[in-house]
């Protein structure tokens, strides 16, 4: 068995060098991770000092760089980082061969969860003093993650029902088979007989539970009850009958080095989120003007004006969802709005008229229509009913100038998706495309800030270098 590559001897002695310093080069990560946690004043950030009496607490600061080392290293759970720091040589140098037992981890994450989060806030103002961080352009967008709540822990009046459902049709498929089985008198049947009635007791103490939920259900703020994790919510996915509970994480990523700030929300949409990433996005970059590219789920008429008002240019393609347009007819965008008249003019040529205003769902909307709809040669194409009327929002012009970005900027989409969509697949993997190992939101935002701080920290080792960063962290 000759001319195999031959390790050592396990006997063998060898010379070591002389200190754990010698074992970690000048460039390895967990020298950045040292020196970004060092220069953080950790109390003002929120983390506790010393306790005056009683057994000395481990240091924040050293929790935090295991934390941070494990999230950097796809080692998430408390345990392995346990296991890590008493075996794993870089883990000993950052934490200089303290090895705090997986409770104490777990803990630490769960009671300095603000704190946690300002150190995410905290690299990224980092990143934007030493220009990581251009601040015109930004991306937004959003990625469901499982929670530790499963589909069977999680009711909704839909799921309620649905189950329900099954059970009857179950109830009824053992009463058939029981019927069949007291027909038969040999000792095998009377034992089916006995399953099936044990069965059977069991899908009605299922009912019985079910309707009992149901009335829980109702009760809720927001109609859905998650046993498992309080905060999780169903929320749909592209697959058909694949939705999952978990939590909806937003991003905001930069333009120039794809470096993230971000947020956790419980909320299944996108369309009340626009506004608020944005002013986030404007906070951190300190950008005087900011263009925030979405896409169409992020879509809001308020959300857009709210933008505007802020001082943020926003790209979001409008939803086609014109019934119109899918029988065959003319659309709304068929329609010319005339500012200078306050008028609509139909592909037909004719002027639709400003009729009356009128407020719905604290909108305030305009009526137009023509009345001269009944001669008109092309009324099929338009309208079924006697007259095509078209509403305007009072900020309808905002949406309209919107527009005409994106048409200027067509490939403004096919950016967004190069600048924000891979992140969450780069997340996703680290993560084992597994669930969230914390529950509840707090807890969960806790640990989502944990991923992309170390997100973020490889894209600046990765942009400057692991020496230039550190020269540039300490001033």
């Amino acid at each position: 068995m000759g001319r195999f590559v031959e390790g050592e001897s396990r006997g063998e002695r060898l010379l070591l060098p002389d200190c754990l310093d010698d074992y970690v080069g000048e460039d390895n990560l967990v020298r950045v991770v040292d020196a970004f946690i060092n220069e953080l004043d950790l109390p003002t950030l929120g983390f506790a000092g010393p306790a005056a009496t009683g057994r000395p607490a481990y240091s924040p600061a050293t929790m935090l760089k295991l934390y941070l080392y494990g999230y950097l290293n796809q080692v998430q759970s408390s345990r392995r980082l346990e296991r890590e720091a008493g075996r794993n040589v870089e883990c000993l140098w950052l934490t200089g061969k303290l090895v705090p037992d997986f409770k104490t981890i777990a803990d630490f994450r769960r009671d300095n969860g603000a704190a946690i989060r300002a150190v995410c806030r905290q690299f990224v103002i980092l990143c934007r003093e030493i220009g990581l961080i251009g601040g015109g352009t930004v991306a937004v967008d959003g990625s469901r993650f499982k929670a530790v709540n499963t589909r069977d822990k999680n009711y909704t009046p839909g799921a309620i029902r649905l189950r329900m459902e099954q059970v009857d049709a179950s109830i009824a498929r053992y009463l058939g088979m029981l019927d069949t089985a007291d027909r038969q008198e040999d000792q095998v049947a009377e034992l089916r007989v006995n399953r099936l009635r044990d069965r059977l007791e069991a899908l009605r103490r299922q009912m019985r539970e079910l309707r009992t939920m149901e009335r829980v259900v109702a009760d809720a703020p927001d109609h859905q009850v998650s046993l498992t994790d309080a905060d999780a919510r169903a929320m749909a996915t592209n697959g058909k009958g694949t939705g999952m509970v978990g939590y909806n994480a937003q991003a905001v990523v930069d333009a120039k080095h794809h470096l993230i700030a971000h947020e956790v929300t419980n909320v299944g949409h996108d369309r009340s989120q626009l506004a608020n990433m944005a002013r986030q996005a404007k906070e951190v970059t300190g950008a005087g003007g900011l263009t925030v590219l979405a896409d169409r789920g992020y879509f809001s008429g308020e959300e857009v004006v709210a933008c505007e008002t802020a001082g943020i240019t926003p790209i979001v393609p409008k939803p086609l969802t014109s019934g119109a347009k899918a029988d065959g007819r003319f659309g709304k965008q068929d329609f010319i709005y005339q500012p200078e008249t306050d008028t609509y003019r139909c592909p037909a040529g004719e002027q639709l008229i400003w009729r009356y205003t009128t407020t719905e769902k604290g909108l305030t909307l305009s009526r137009y229509w023509s009345s001269n709809c009944g001669t008109c040669a092309m009324k099929a194409m338009c309208t079924p009913s006697k007259q095509r009327r078209i509403t305007r929002w009072e900020h309808e012009a905002v949406i309209e100038a919107m527009q005409r970005r994106l048409d200027e900027t067509p490939n403004a989409m096919r950016v967004r998706r190069s600048i924000v969509e891979h992140v969450f697949g780069t997340i996703k993997g680290w993560m084992g495309r597994d669930h969230f190992r914390t529950r509840r939101l707090a807890n969960v935002g806790t640990e989502m800030s944990l991923h992309i701080l170390a997100y973020n920290v490889k894209r600046a080792v990765a942009v400057l270098g692991a020496p230039a960063l550190m020269a540039a962290i300490r001033g």
